[in-house]
């Protein structure tokens, strides 16, 4: 049982990826966290003897906070924000209880690219259908929930990137992009560490929808539909991504909790 202002490996990890998840703030010191260069799903670093930058980032927001072992950071430091009348929980067992808990993914720093400010910048090509929907919200729920993206033309998005910092994605011959018969989503769950059942599962069904295999996942040839939908819906990327990602929610929390779950006429259940 958590104790009073705690949250359980557990019970975070069912909050991590949903659209009201807690902002995750690792405070580890630089040597234990060199170690061990590995953060939590969505949490981002930041000095602990920085607390009134911490509550500025943080904006009201509710907030766990990790350490190395759950101990004097990572307690002191939630303790601070509910003095100051933020909601904030320590994780027990710090980042040695994720990483000895089965099935915890965790994000290789190495792997997150380098912050513009306090976010990563990302760029693809415009009029987005369905990886470049679903990178994005996956970057945003497990990655960095505030990476920015841009949609450009597809013939500037090298020139994009080398001018404004920007990490490309989804075009032919950069890092993040297709290879072989898996997605570009494939390859940023490969990269990221973040195979779990839920996401593999959703996988599946991007692979399928954005390389016309529906045959890999029946839900393939929905997700297509509604992704051109979006498309026609929304003239302006951005609008069609805020749009997307609630379609990714829901999408999520199917492959993750209701994929067993079907439908039919007449209900069998008795009013």
């Amino acid at each position: 049982m958590a104790a009073p202002n705690e949250i359980t490996v557990s019970q975070l990890l069912r909050l991590i990826g949903l659209p009201d998840a807690p902002v995750i703030v690792d405070i580890s010191i630089d040597p234990d966290f060199d170690a061990d260069p590995f953060l939590i799903p969505s949490a981002f670093r930041h000095p602990h003897s920085d607390f009134d930058g911490l509550k500025a980032r943080l904006a009201g927001r509710p907030s766990v906070i990790v350490c190395q072992k759950g101990i004097k950071l990572s307690q002191g430091m939630a303790a601070m924000l509910r003095a100051e009348g933020l909601k904030s929980e320590y994780l027990q067992g710090g980042n040695y209880g994720w990483r000895d808990h089965a099935g915890a993914p965790r994000l290789p720093a190495a792997a997150i690219p380098p912050k513009t400010g306090d976010a990563t910048l990302w760029v693809t090509r415009h009029r987005p259908k369905i990886d470049r929907i679903a990178c994005p919200w996956l970057i945003r729920r497990f990655v960095d929930a505030n990476a920015r993206v841009l949609f450009v033309s597809p013939a500037e998005v090298a020139g994009v990137a080398d001018r404004y910092g920007a990490t490309p994605f989804d075009v032919e011959d950069v890092f993040w992009s297709h290879r072989g018969d898996q997605c570009t989503f494939d390859t940023m769950l490969d990269e990221f560490g973040l195979h779990t059942p839920a996401l593999d599962r959703l996988a599946t069904v991007v692979r399928a929808a954005d390389t016309n295999a529906h045959d890999l996942a029946p839900q393939a040839a929905g997700l297509l539909a509604l992704s051109v939908g979006l498309s026609r819906q929304y003239r302006d990327d951005n609008q069609q991504l805020d749009a997307g990602m609630a379609l990714y929610d829901a999408l999520y929390r199917w492959a993750r909790d209701g994929s067993s779950e079907g439908h039919d006429w007449p209900s069998e259940r008795k009013s």
